[in-house]
Formats: C-alpha cells, sequence, structure tokens
C-alpha cells in the first residue's frame, strides 16, 4: 500500500534528539561513519553490511527524492521511525512495533569459552543466523563490530555481536544459539560477554527486540536491561520507474 503524507517542518528550538533515539543516524554520522552511503540527508550502509538507513527527522519531498536516488527504482528502505510514512508512489513491505532496552545493571564478564569471530566464520554465522532468525544479518555485517560465539565439536551453535554504533553506546544483536542446544544460558552468556567488551570501550550497551518476542524480552529484563521506549520499524519500497525530476 502507499500512504502520502506532507512533510513537517521541526522545531527550531527544540533540544537534539538522544542518540537512542535516532539509532542508525547517530551511527552512520559517528563511528560507523566510515561505513555510510550518502545523498543529501538521507543516510544508509552498504546493502551486503545492513539494512538500516537513516531518514531527517521530517524528510521533505527532497529528501524521498535523495532516498529513490540512493537505492535506486525498486529498492528498499529499512528504517525507525514512529510517525514517518513514505509518499505516494512509495510502497510500505512491513511495519512492526518494537521496543528498546538499555543496560541498568548487566552483570557483565568475559566469557572464557567464547571465541571472537571472523571473516572466515561468516558462511556458518549466516547458516546459523538463517536457522534462527534473530534479525538481518548480512555477508559483511561482521564489519560492525566484535562477535563472539561458542563452538562444540568444531560446529557454531550460539553468537552475539555488535551492530549499531551511536556515540557512547553499542547495540547488541544476532542473539542466537542452535535449536538442538537452546535452554542452557548460552545466549545469557554471550550477552554479558559482548556488554563487558562494551563497557570496556566506556560506553553502554543497548539492544532492540520485537515486541511480540516476549520471551527474549524477558531474558535481557533478568540480565539487568530496561525498557527505555517503543519504536516502529518500517521497510519500504522506492517507486519503480520515476515520472518528475528530482527536485
Amino acid at each position: 500500500m502507499s500512504i502520502s503524507a506532507a512533510a513537517t517542518q521541526p522545531d527550531a528550538g527544540a533540544p537534539p534528539p538522544h542518540p537512542l533515539d535516532r539509532t542508525a543516524r547517530a551511527a552512520l554520522t559517528g563511528p560507523h561513519a566510515h561505513l555510510a552511503e550518502r545523498r543529501g540527508e538521507v543516510l544508509r550502509y552498504p546493502v551486503d553490511v545492513s539494512p538500516f538507513a537513516a531518514l531527517p527527522d521530517h524528510p521533505a519531498e527532497r529528501d524521498w527524492a535523495d532516498a529513490a536516488a540512493l537505492v535506486g527504482p525498486g529498492g528498499q528502505v529499512s528504517y525507525t521511525a514512529d510517525d514517518v510514512l513514505p509518499p505516494a508512489g512509495w510502497e510500505i513491505l512491513a511495519r512492526g512495533q518494537g521496543v528498546q532496552l538499555v543496560d541498568d545493571g548487566v552483570a557483565a564478564a568475559p566469557d572464557e569459552e567464547a571465541v571472537r569471530l571472523t571473516p572466515a566464520d561468516v558462511p556458518e554465522m549466516l547458516a546459523l543466523v538463517g536457522l534462527t532468525r534473530p534479525g538481518p544479518f548480512l555477508p559483511r555485517t561482521i564489519e560492525l563490530g566484535v562477535y563472539l560465539g561458542i563452538r562444540r565439536h568444531g560446529e557454531l551453535i550460539a553468537m552475539a555481536g555488535e551492530r549499531l554504533r551511536p556515540p557512547g553506546w553499542t547495540e547488541i544483536s544476532a542473539v542466537c544459539t542452535h535449536p538442538a542446544h537452546r535452554g542452557r544460558g548460552l545466549a545469557a552468556r554471550l550477552v554479558r560477554a559482548v556488554a563487558a567488551g562494551i563497557r570496556a570501550r566506556g560506553e553502554t550497551p543497548f539492544l532492540h527486540a520485537a515486541a511480540g518476542n516476549t520471551d527474549a524480552i524477558r531474558l535481557y529484563e533478568r540480565l539487568g536491561f530496561r525498557l527505555r521506549r517503543t519504536t516502529v520499524f518500517q521497510v519500504v519500497r522506492a517507486p519503480l520507474t520515476s515520472d518528475r525530476p528530482i527536485p
């Protein structure tokens, strides 16, 4: 479906948003600036690194034109924003509710069994993600930060790592365990280990989860994360063709 939305102007007197309110933009203009692809005020990660993009808080027609030019005809834009809907000609492919949780006393600690994963491990990481579906993980996602894994008899059975990095913060992501090895606390151990590495850099861990994934949310709350805010995640598709010039 397509929804038209008139852009509104930001309040010039409003305080700047918290980095965790616009995580992709804060990361792509901060620690991940070396990965940013940009056109105008629209930024995104390379398509084989992450699906996330950053639109202005109040995108105007020019911004949507820049987004369309950046992703190409029929390309997708994935972003988090509660009230930003695309203009006519764009299609909403997915829209879902999520939660954002922040470190509020996590017992972060290294794990002696956890090993740092490298690009050589990516085929196994992709296979584990394909089996467990914790969220987007692509061939170059490992470039976003440190990923730790646990192996048994040589097989990668659990992993977790770092994704978005707004200044002062790092997101824990791709937390997953092979179905045959669940219920043994591996995910909790890896989350604590990744959090320990984040804290060692002087940053604060945070994470996202689908609002309906109550088991994961309960686990994170038991580990010492607290709910900061709810989010809305959207995937939209650019028009297949453009019949008007970019303004």
